[in-house]
């Protein structure tokens, strides 16, 4: 196979990504977020892993029938059951692939107790099968960085023979280091018979910090594949972010000359979207796509981006979809300028959307000085709630130095309104508390996050609460200038999301009931 400068990019935000604690999304945005990453230009989307429960396979399924041009991937563990069920719901997509993994390191075979040669036969085994369904299968050796080498060369080749054509090496603990990363790839091709036959891809995930530079120096190393997910989401400290690979990839094509397709306008899109539906916020700091990558403060700073952009920014804002400056809005603004704004960040709102929007927009203006783009975002994305069983009528809170701290609450549920008063220790824990009087339930709060959306003393207050309730994981977000509305409005909003869980978890199709690692 000749080497080629093209990279593919391969986004498991709705695998890897989905595995965050709380980051469960739910059927509509999962189908949402697939549509985005194959109209930014995404190779491969791993869509999830269908043998996990039946949410999963369905959610798998309709994107492999949705999709337009992205290879749609699922996952399977190394058995022919797992195997089965990801072709039945990859098999409908214009380009499927079955992701089939085993862990090789001596930490992982240890697990099923298997030996290096029943290993290698199970390897042998289910990549064959897997190939007999599919023509594009890729493997992965889980934990190969800390694989012994003659083995891992061993399973390869057997792998390759077997039929595979895509071999995704996994840093899955994240302790590998770029000169490592380079010289694990670029040895495997030069060592294993066939290597030279199909794509090498990697997988880095980011514990030490290092995922974004593992996988770049891959690249250098002969991988022209990269696994990644929108913020850097995943497992623990997470994987390699997608918007940092491509930019780099972008920015220094002097040193490392290679291409992907991606269309980097999208970028900052894509990922407020997975910000919202995950319930993680995008740190400030974050590389390319945080609040403040295009920030600039001191006055020295300021300075020279005044003479030259370039001083202080290596890139531009419009290549991730800013608008470069921003121009706030306010109370006195209409709907043309409202609309133009919209187009600029990248939304093409019917005119009920808009119109909806607007009502909001109008609402906040008249509330707070100046509406930022940030502002009009969380507008965009706010929860539509027209379908919930449970919803904020109206709330009123007592809080100071002297309590007890008191929330007066209305709630609809299920159409009718339900009053309550209920104390607590602050504000938001009196709010809670009327919730739960209101409608009682036995979940448990297990994150509670706040964030300005803009700068300001009147700025919107973005709240997430992430629940669980038997096992179930619901995360809810709203965005307010009064935070204890938020506070209630999110809080009521995970609650809604678990119901929704409740209703439709089916016997034998529990989550909970499938154990795996990621690769």
């Amino acid at each position: 196979m000749t080497q080629s400068n093209d990279v593919l990019i391969f986004d498991t935000t709705l695998r890897d990504g989905e595995q965050s604690p709380g980051a469960t999304m739910t059927h509509d945005e999962k189908l949402e977020i697939a549509e985005m990453l194959d109209d930014m230009g995404v190779d491969i989307i791993e869509a999830g892993f269908p043998i996990a429960s039946e949410g999963d396979f369905q959610a798998v399924s309709d994107i492999a029938k949705l999709s337009k041009s992205a290879t749609i991937c699922g996952l399977s563990r190394a058995n022919y059951k797992d195997i089965d069920r990801c072709w039945e719901a990859v098999k409908h997509a214009k380009s499927p692939r079955i992701h089939t993994f085993i862990g090789t390191s001596p930490l992982h075979r240890a697990i099923p107790n298997l030996t290096m040669d029943e290993m290698a036969e199970r390897i042998h085994d289910t990549v064959t099968h897997a190939r007999n369904l599919c023509d594009n299968v890729q493997w992965s050796p889980m934990d190969a960085t800390r694989t012994e080498w003659d083995y891992l060369c061993r399973v390869v080749e057997i792998a390759v023979k077997a039929g595979a054509t895509t071999i995704n090496i996994p840093d899955t603990v994240g302790y590998t280091a770029p000169r490592e990363s380079a010289d694990l790839i670029r040895n495997l091709i030069a060592t294993v018979p066939g290597a030279d036959e199909v794509i090498f891809a990697t997988h880095c995930h980011n514990d030490l910090g290092m995922a974004t530079a593992n996988s770049l120096a891959a690249v250098e190393g002969g991988a022209r594949q990269i696994e990644c997910t929108i913020n850097g989401l995943g497992e623990r400290a997470g994987n390699t972010a997608l918007e940092e690979v491509v930019m780099a990839l972008k920015v220094r094509n002097d040193i490392m000359p290679y291409s992907t397709k991606i269309d980097t306008r999208k970028i900052m899109n894509i990922s407020r979207r997975v910000a919202t539906v995950s319930g993680f916020a995008v740190q400030y700091n974050k590389a390319i796509v945080g609040k403040n990558a295009f920030a600039h403060e001191s006055g020295i700073h300021q300075d020279g981006m005044l003479k030259n952009r370039e001083t202080f920014e290596v890139m531009k804002p419009e290549d991730i979809g800013l608008s470069g400056t921003s121009l706030p809005l306010g109370k006195h603004s209409g709907r043309a300028a409202l609309r133009a704004k919209l187009n600029e960040l990248g939304f093409d709102l019917a005119d009920n959307q808009l119109n909806d929007v607007f009502v909001r927009f109008k609402d906040l203006a008249d509330r707070k000085k100046e509406v930022f783009d940030d502002d009009l975002m969380a507008l965009v994305y706010q929860n539509d709630t027209e379908d919930d069983r449970l919803k904020l009528k109206s709330l009123r809170v007592v809080c100071g130095t002297e309590g007890p701290q008191q929330a007066d609450m209305v709630m609809v549920v299920d159409g009718a309104d339900v009053e309550t008063s209920a104390t607590g220790d602050g504000p938001v824990d009196a709010t809670f508390n009327a919730v739960k009087a209101i409608f009682p339930h036995g979940a448990r709060l297990q994150l509670y996050q706040v964030s300005a959306v803009t700068e300001g003393t009147d700025a919107q207050a973005t709240v997430s609460v992430r629940m669980e309730e038997d096992g179930r994981i619901a995360t809810g977000q709203s965005a307010d200038t009064d935070t204890v509305v938020a506070s209630a409005k999110a809080y009521i909003n995970a609650l809604n999301r678990l119901l929704v869980r409740r209703e439709k978890s089916e016997p034998g199709y529990d989550v909970k009931g499938v154990s795996y690692k990621d690769t």
